[in-house]
């Protein structure tokens, strides 16, 4: 074993950016050594690859990292232990870093990590208001009167001009989003020619899917004690597939309005509604999930995760669903034309934070898990062995 205290504790020379990245080097290298919790996750099968890690290898683990805990509760050189060896922690310091680092523009990415929800709140708060007071301004009747059938909606604001403002708004955060993927795919160094490897990408869409890695190796996930759980990866499955469901229900939404010509709102058993009253629900109950089990953290688990944008797009994403299924509900009535003013601003708040907050966490540990599979069919192929 490695006989160092934490200070000294052997490792790579090799610079690093950040303090955290070198920490992260100095564990992985301590972890390399032990191989313990080498069952608990994909996070060490890929750092036994290694001998010595780069910048990139380490923003790859971090963000392949699911902060299920069981390392942290498993480990026999976890605090107060003098190697300190506190994996989850700083790989989400790592991985919290990384997030600054390929944000597009750069100089976003502090100002929404230090002020995230207070600017996504503003933002919808302020969009809302617009939207309303224009409204009333031009006719007061048009934001508190009733107004039903097909094409109720576009008697607050025109279908081409909501199209405009959230499809670019939509943009911008795809592009951005892009950006940073393409960032974080260089940084890593892995080749374009893994995203076409179907293999690889089917491993990664099950685990994905399946949340297969934050179950600290079949056990469950460590919250607030060593006993666990599998509350984090059930509530991370209603806000994922609660969120696709409401983009399957605006996805075909579109496909009525410019394919069929019939126009929103739609009635309460026709495929969008359904869609989207699905996918409300499960963007409620998720994320108030997530937001209870994120107070109720281990405080040792809790150190190193980002507390801004995380809960900013928690909260967006909440927001989000419950103005929509109160919109379902009183869109007959006149406080339609508020409640879709409110709708309307938190849907434009989240697009446009989504490229800085915790949104980019799964496309990046999606992308990690697409190079774990690539390098686990590489060791398990008869030719590399």
């Amino acid at each position: 074993m490695v006989g160092a205290g934490p200070a000294g504790t052997a490792g790579s020379t090799q610079h690093h950016a950040t303090a955290a990245l070198a920490e992260a080097d100095r564990l992985m290298t301590v972890c390399n050594s032990c191989r313990y919790c080498e069952g608990l996750c994909a996070v060490f099968p890929a750092m036994e690859m290694r001998r010595s890690f780069l910048d990139g290898d380490l923003n790859y683990l971090a963000n392949l990292c699911h902060n299920c805990g069981a390392c942290y509760h498993d480990c026999q050189f976890s605090p107060p232990h003098e190697y300190a060896v506190h994996v989850p922690a700083t790989l989400a310091q790592v991985r919290t870093e990384s997030y600054a680092q390929y944000a597009w523009p750069r100089a976003f990415a502090g100002l929404f990590a230090r002020n995230g929800l207070v600017i996504a709140i503003a933002l919808a708060l302020a969009v809302t208001i617009f939207i309303a007071c224009f409204v009333a301004w031009t006719d007061p009747s048009v934001l508190f009167g009733v107004h039903v059938g097909p094409g109720a909606f576009y008697r607050l604001m025109p279908h081409n001009t909501m199209v405009a403002i959230f499809g670019l708004a939509m943009l911008y955060a795809v592009f951005a989003i892009g950006m940073g993927v393409r960032a974080f795919w260089r940084d890593i160094g892995e080749p374009e020619a893994t995203l076409r490897d179907p293999g690889s990408l089917w491993q990664a869409l099950k685990d994905a899917g399946s949340l297969r890695h934050l179950d600290g190796g079949g056990a469950g996930c460590m919250n607030e004690n060593e006993r666990p759980s599998d509350r984090r990866r059930l509530h991370h499955h209603l806000t994922f597939y609660g969120f696709m469901l409401c983009f399957a229900a605006t996805s075909t939404a579109t496909l009525y309005h410019y394919l069929l010509g019939m126009q929103a709102p739609y009635p309460w058993y026709d495929l969008p509604v359904l869609l989207g009253t699905a996918g409300g629900i499960g963007m409620v109950i998720g994320p108030i999930g997530l937001l209870r089990e994120k107070w109720r953290r281990d405080p040792g688990l809790r150190q190193g995760t980002p507390v801004g944008m995380d809960v900013a797009f928690l909260l967006m994403l909440l927001l989000t669903s419950l103005t929509g299924l109160a919109l379902l509900v009183l869109r007959a009535t006149p406080a339609m034309g508020l409640l879709l003013a409110l709708h309307l601003g938190v849907v434009f708040a989240l697009f446009v934070t989504m490229p800085y907050g915790k949104f980019v966490h799964g496309i990046y540990r999606f992308l990690a898990l697409v190079r774990a599979a690539k390098e686990r069919h590489r060791e398990l192929a008869p030719g590399d062995r």
